[in-house]
């Protein structure tokens, strides 16, 4: 690592740091788009189950990542780096835990199975954290320079959206089985677990030779700061000059309803695409009508938020994107509500509203840290980014609790689903509610959390770089 080539990344830098995410994604994805369904259809657990599995993993992250986070700032970097060799290390693990979190026993009870499922769920999640705090503390040592973070954040969503495209789009395709037919002649489809089992072991088998492409492809170029030893840096500490940063905090619930909001609306349109449009393979334009326009705007991106600034623009598409939902909920019991290219119609402008924040979410994140880093002196990337990832968790909980306890409430049966039994008129009503009004009010409270509450403007981001190029000038001279 250099300690003046701060900046002036390359082609290779940006690929190299977007092949991070997909990695990630290729398993990760797996989980918004067939787990909740897996432990309800094949499995054969119960929604409430699902529910408190998921509050135990989420209650144990709540220990584990700030620890994680804590143990890889505390590290001594090798010539290798501070945060690709740990990356790299548990790439292996992180894919073992992927398949056999799909992986179907024959004969077990619903005890065994939902075991089975903590067992597995619990430690996928672990070995997320290992692998996930280092690839996001990454990007705050590769460069320091404000446009070309944010050009590493839109790779970065470049990134995710094709390490998520097999799980969402191809896999659909595939996992799926005809068992039947409805009265009116639609094929009936349920979830195959073999079919589904065999392509999660070869996207996590091709998750490894990502990582190992990211970690070659990738520098880190900003020196680590230098600690004084009498300097109280403790995980205990450092969360508590987080919870003093506003813009850190504000952003991590914005962050934390998008992670739910991207969990819920995967896991809650397979049901959709499923049980109310007997569609399920269109489910995978989803993804396509979803991330379509945030390739349109990617070109765009660095010229309007030299003229806007990257909060503004964020906080005025959350708005838009709420509206489309909204247009969604409000076709309700109509004919257009009926027919699934409307529905894909809308859902394309929720992603042109969505498109800003999903890209520039890691360039905000980064902002933040600079912010804590110019008040306190402190560059702490790993405990922050272990903050910032147990808030998404915490995202995902929420989502995955949530879908759970209202496919309860709206009294979704997995298991007529599973045999191709049509349920009932009031089920599917409720079932499209659920899957338009939600979102709806994700999106909103994002818009709003944007607008009041992150205070890193472009105008203050302006002095806030000014002073870290001060500090960081008198460290490189003591």
């Amino acid at each position: 690592m250099s300690a003046t080539a701060t900046h002036g990344i390359k082609m290779k830098d940006k690929v190299g740091y977007a092949l991070g995410d997909a990695a990630g994604l290729l398993t990760f994805s797996l989980i918004g788009a067939f787990q909740n369904k897996f432990y309800t259809d094949a499995l054969g657990i119960s929604p409430g189950k699902v529910v408190v599995l998921i509050l135990v993993a989420r209650i144990w992250d709540a220990i584990n990542d700030p620890l994680w986070g804590a143990f890889i700032q505390s590290r001594k970097p090798n010539p290798r780096g501070q945060f690709r060799p740990w990356i790299l290390g548990f790439s292996v693990p992180l894919a073992v835990a992927a398949a056999l979190m799909f992986l179907k026993i024959p004969g077990l009870s619903e005890t065994k199975y939902l075991i089975y499922a903590y067992v597995t769920y619990i430690f996928y999640g672990m070995m997320y954290t290992a692998v996930n705090i280092p690839y996001g503390s990454l990007a705050s040592v590769v460069t320091d320079d404000e446009l070309e973070r944010s050009s590493l954040s839109m790779w970065r969503s470049i990134g995710a959206g094709v390490g998520g495209l097999p799980g969402t789009i191809l896999l659909p395709m595939i996992v799926y089985t005809v068992t039947g037919k409805y009265a009116n002649g639609t094929d009936i489809k349920a979830l195959d677990e073999t079919k589904l089992f065999w392509c999660v072991l070869v996207l996590s088998a091709l998750s490894v030779a990502v990582y190992f492409l990211h970690y070659k492809m990738t520098k880190e170029r900003i020196a680590p700061q230098k600690r004084p030893k009498d300097r109280e840096h403790t995980a205990v500490a450092t969360i508590k000059e987080l919870l003093c940063n506003r813009a850190f905090i504000t952003l991590s619930l914005a962050s934390m309803l998008l992670a739910s909001f991207q969990f819920y609306y995967l896991s809650t349109y397979a049901y959709l695409f499923t049980d109310y449009y007997h569609k399920p393979g269109l489910y995978a334009f989803v993804t396509v009508f979803t991330y379509l326009p945030m390739a349109m705007l990617i070109p765009f991106m660095n010229r309007l938020i030299k003229k806007y600034g990257k909060k503004e623009l964020c906080a005025v598409g959350m708005a838009f994107a709420a509206a489309a939902n909204l247009i969604l909920f409000a076709l309700r019991g109509t004919a257009l509500a009926h027919n699934p290219s409307v529905f894909l119609v809308l859902i394309f402008f929720s992603g042109l509203g969505q498109a800003s924040l999903v890209l520039e979410i890691w360039a905000l994140a980064m902002d933040a840290i600079d912010w804590h880093e110019s008040r306190t002196g402190k560059r702490e990337e790993g405990m922050s980014y272990a903050v910032f990832s147990f808030m998404r968790k915490l995202g995902h909980t929420l989502a995955g609790v949530g879908l759970n306890a209202l496919l309860a409430f709206i009294a979704y049966d997995g298991e007529l689903s599973k045999q191709g039994i049509g349920l009932s008129d009031t089920v599917l009503s409720k079932l499209y509610d659920i899957s338009t009004l939600v979102p709806a009010i994700m999106l909103a409270l994002m818009a709003l959390l944007l607008f009041f509450g992150y205070d890193l403007s472009k105008k203050k981001l302006q002095t806030v770089r000014a002073d870290l190029a001060k500090q960081r000038a008198a460290e490189q001279t003591e």
